[in-house]
């Protein structure tokens, strides 16, 4: 790989080593010799899906953009600065302001306060009719959305400081330096509130309970472990988000395993050898992920025995799935979101967007399924 010493944006994913940057390896412009995406093909669809709603945003530039739930409302964010919050259901704008700022990561919201990360690792809060709170200055660019509960924002930049700040004023309460391996993903790894806790995606596979109080760790697991003869076989990162459904938390790893916890302990529940860049999805009874050539799976919750694989989406850089109702659902490069059966994995339905990747974590908002591409487009897909 060509080594450049500067940090640039090449994107959600390239490999970082310190303050430098090693050559992209973008899933959405993927096509060396022997990887060409799959072709599609026509479908006699099975099921019916029609687009709800669309709303333009600025485009990514290359950041990672994901829709949240606030109420009966979608708050969207796009790299321009434009921030954004509709009606979940049609789409009504309720209003739309500009930060001020390009924007690097978001959105967080509990509900009371949306928070974004912008240009030179800026945090910026609002309160829920778009008037500016607050900002806070970060160490250092922030690539992951902010994560809010029980009146604090915690945020973390990309030398893997986290902070929790003060939701209502804006005040540093506590910091937690973690270090960093040698080479890490140049990704966004997500964080969710779960009760009095957060709990973190990290680099080198890892994955952390802290209390949002106070930052003090709960516990910590590695979905990922180190492994090869080189510093980049040996390169483990979390993809996306960790997701949790009732008690268990799930999350997946670059080069590592896919796997589900105790949310309140990080007991183990079972770990299957995977590899991936972005998110899992999980409902009753399947987690479901897609791994880094493009294949979808499904894993029993109960045990993680592989219940279904559909490789015909092969190179096709699969975005987090989504899982609702008897499908789940799964963007690529080209912004067409795949709906297969939960069951078999079969294909019921497909669902076109405006052609850029869709990358992010999709949303279920009532029967619509929520999706952003890299080219700006929020668009919500009604599932009859």
């Amino acid at each position: 790989m060509r080594i450049t010493r500067k940090l640039v944006g090449v994107g959600v994913l390239a490999l970082m080593t310190g303050c430098s940057t090693l050559s992209s390896l973008n899933p959405f412009a993927s096509k060396s010799k022997g990887a060409e995406p799959a072709k599609l093909v026509e479908l006699k669809g099975t099921m019916a899906v029609r687009t709800a709603w669309k709303l333009d945003l600025g485009k990514s530039r290359g950041f990672q953009f994901s829709p949240v739930l606030a109420g009966n409302t979608v708050v969207v964010a796009g790299g321009d600065g434009s921030i954004a919050r509709v009606e979940a259901a049609d789409g009504r704008p309720l209003w739309r302001i500009k930060a001020g700022s390009e924007l690097t990561a978001g959105v967080g919201t509990d509900g009371n306060v949306i928070v974004v990360g912008a240009a030179d690792g800026v945090l910026m809060a609002f309160d829920m009719d778009g008037k500016a709170l607050w900002k806070n200055q970060l160490s250092s660019e922030i690539l992951s959305a902010p994560a809010v509960g029980q009146g604090i924002v915690v945020a973390r930049s990309i030398d893997n400081r986290i902070v929790g700040i003060d939701a209502s004023t804006g005040q540093k309460k506590w910091t937690v330096q973690r270090t960093a391996p040698a080479l890490t993903l140049r990704t966004a790894p997500g964080m969710l509130v779960s009760d009095k806790d957060v709990i973190i995606a990290q680099p080198a596979g890892k994955l952390g309970s802290f209390l949002l109080a106070t930052g003090a760790p709960r516990w910590e697991v590695e979905v990922g472990t180190a492994r090869g003869a080189t510093e980049l076989e040996r390169v483990t990162d979390l993809g996306g988000a960790p997701t949790i459904f009732e008690s268990d938390v799930c999350a997946v790893a670059y080069q590592g395993r896919v796997a589900c916890y105790d949310v309140a302990s990080g007991t183990q529940r079972w770990s299957r050898d995977f590899s991936s860049t972005v998110g899992v999805a999980v409902d009753q009874r399947f987690v479901f992920a897609a791994d880094d050539k493009g294949a979808l799976h499904a894993f029993n919750r109960d045990g993680g025995a592989s219940a279904w694989k559909n490789d015909k989406l092969a190179f096709r850089s699969l975005s987090t799935p989504v899982s609702y109702g008897r499908a789940v659902a799964v963007g690529d490069y080209e912004g067409y979101v795949h709906f297969l059966s939960r069951e078999d994995g079969s294909f019921l339905a497909r669902a076109a967007t405006d052609g850029s990747a869709v990358t992010g974590t999709p949303l279920v908002a009532g029967s619509n399924l929520i999706f952003q591409t890299q080219n700006g487009t929020v668009t919500a897909i009604a599932v009859e």
